[in-house]
């Protein structure tokens, strides 16, 4: 068939298609990589290093051939790999998408050897290097936002799911970045992705929902730049900070209840650490009471405590949107409710 060098553009445009196939290393592609795609490292770790030493301190020819030692062997077991995992993904079609570090001879390798079995292969042209910049570029887009606001324990988090079940257009910020937000929102979760790889995942939602002009209005939560070891862009949370924002107004009693549900049966001890990370800035005597209560097992009147410090930061976030200040539309709610306040932002 032959093996087709396309665009980053056309890249992208395929995957929603079409499966990737990520040839780096195993380290390269824990690191950070194109979401979805299946990694199937030509190198592993090891190999890498010493195909990578002789380039530099000898030549590429000898390079070449010492690859070649640690793929040939391989070679059956990565047509394998890939059928393996078209029959998972119950795909007839057999092309695929190839890509390495910045196009060369990993990519090259791999995709000759697919293209001799018979699939039709693509391979990006600048490998991983052109779709992180793709990525970069994509995140300095401005789209429509809006923005939901409320304090901490309105549930802005399940409202995004019951906007999304009215056919909104929704981007889950804190589901990115594997954490809820706050000094609690690790507790339970696996370890999150790191900042490349929030970027990657951030830049295809923008994309898959802005494809080919489209301009719908986006729902994203109202977030603080950190979302426990990941930052939001600067530039996408500028922009998100000069969104309308849709404010959430739930009473205090209601959002404490809510919380003590979500966040009373974790771990009292985890719960207890969480708490002490915010020592600093929560006041000392605050923390102590607010541990104390917790070693009672008194979550209702700890995390009282805890509310009253979220609910003053998020005032204060608010007031601090620089001037000309976006508009924030209020919502008033009697109860902490994904479909009802859901239905209640649309109208």
């Amino acid at each position: 068939m032959g093996v087709e060098k396309i665009s980053v553009d056309s890249f992208v445009a395929h995957a929603k298609n079409f499966p990737i196939i990520d040839v780096r290393s195993e380290a390269e592609f824990e690191h950070a990589h194109i979401p979805g795609a299946w990694n199937l490292p030509l190198f592993n770790n090891d190999e890498r290093k010493i195909v990578g030493t002789i380039y530099k301190q000898d030549s590429r020819e000898q390079a070449i051939k010492k690859g070649l030692e640690f793929f040939g062997p391989k070679m059956k077991e990565m047509i394998l790999f890939v059928e393996g995992k078209m029959n998972e993904a119950n795909s007839s079609n057999k092309t695929i998408l190839v890509h390495c570090w910045r196009g060369g001879m990993r990519s090259a390798g791999v995709a000759w050897l697919l293209d001799l079995y018979g699939f039709k292969v693509y391979t990006l042209v600048g490998g991983y290097k052109a779709y992180r910049n793709w990525v970069l570029k994509m995140l300095e887009t401005k789209p429509s936002l809006k923005i939901l606001g409320g304090y901490t324990g309105s549930g802005k988090t399940i409202v995004l799911d019951g906007l999304k079940k009215l056919n909104q257009v929704v981007i889950d910020l804190e589901g990115l970045a594997g954490h809820r937000g706050s000094a609690f929102g690790n507790i339970g979760l696996p370890k999150q992705p790191t900042q490349e790889m929030f970027e990657n995942k951030l830049a295809r939602e923008i994309f898959i929902h802005t494809e080919g002009n489209k301009n719908p209005e986006i729902w994203l939560e109202d977030e603080s730049q950190r979302i426990g070891t990941v930052n939001i862009p600067q530039s996408f949370w500028i922009h998100m900070r000069n969104s309308p924002v849709h404010f959430l107004d739930i009473p205090f009693e209601r959002r404490l209840d809510y919380l003590v549900e979500t966040y009373g049966k974790l771990p009292i001890e985890e719960l207890k650490s969480a708490t002490e990370r915010i020592q600093k800035k929560l006041g000392g005597l605050e923390t102590k009471t607010a541990l104390g209560f917790l070693e009672e097992k008194n979550i209702k009147d700890a995390f009282s405590i805890l509310l009253k410090y979220y609910d003053k930061l998020y005032h204060k976030g608010l007031e601090k949107r620089e001037d000309p200040k976006p508009p924030i539309i209020s919502y008033p709610s009697t109860k902490v409710d994904a479909d009802a306040n859901a239905t209640l932002l649309i109208k």
